[in-house]
């Protein structure tokens, strides 16, 4: 009787665990849970991307076109003073990226073209260095280096630290320009 009693149990467990194994009522959610963070996780980071990638074309259409008023003779005509070019830099950028100290502008007089630095301005660390940032925007046939570096702040931080490339958890996004000035003033 001992073994018909548990093979009644087994069977009932049996059919138990086959009903329970066809409930699909809470699949979804569970399926969802297992894939929600990896889903959102690829979504932020590439909404980062592509935030990356607008601003960096943001930054280099405004210094493109900024940079025309120096290779034109404009600027120093008008006696541009680094703020104004900064300002008029940052009017060219639509509005989208702030011109508070996130802003960096460099224009260099060089005596050729291989002798332009368009390397990173960040240290070993991640630290932003400007101490060799000046306003030169030379006369004319001169050649001239217009750089610009916007410390942009990541939108979800957590989610794309692997996209900070300073030390204070931003992205460096940089645009420059480099030209010989046109014979203005002949």
């Amino acid at each position: 009787m001992h073994t018909l009693h548990t093979g009644i149990l087994a069977s009932r467990l049996h059919r138990k665990l086959a009903e329970w194994a066809r409930e699909r009522r809470g699949q979804a959610a569970v399926e969802f849970a297992l894939i929600a963070a990896p889903f959102f996780f690829i979504i932020f980071g590439l909404m980062e991307i592509c935030l990356i990638f607008i601003m960096t074309t943001v930054l280099e259409n405004a210094v493109s076109d900024t940079s025309r008023e120096i290779r034109t003779g404009q600027a120093q005509e008008a006696g541009f003073s680094e703020a104004e070019f900064r300002n008029a830099v940052c009017n060219k950028m639509f509005g989208l990226m702030s011109c508070d100290s996130s802003l960096h502008i460099d224009v260099q007089r060089l005596t050729s073209f291989s002798a332009a630095n368009l390397g990173s301005p960040l240290d070993s660390d991640g630290n932003f260095d400007d101490s060799g940032f000046d306003f030169q925007p030379g006369s004319a046939n001169e050649i001239v280096a217009v750089r610009a570096y916007y410390e942009w702040g990541l939108v979800t931080p957590i989610l794309s630290a692997p996209l900070a490339n300073m030390a204070n958890g931003k992205h460096l996004i940089m645009a420059s320009a480099v030209f010989r000035n046109e014979p203005f003033g002949d």
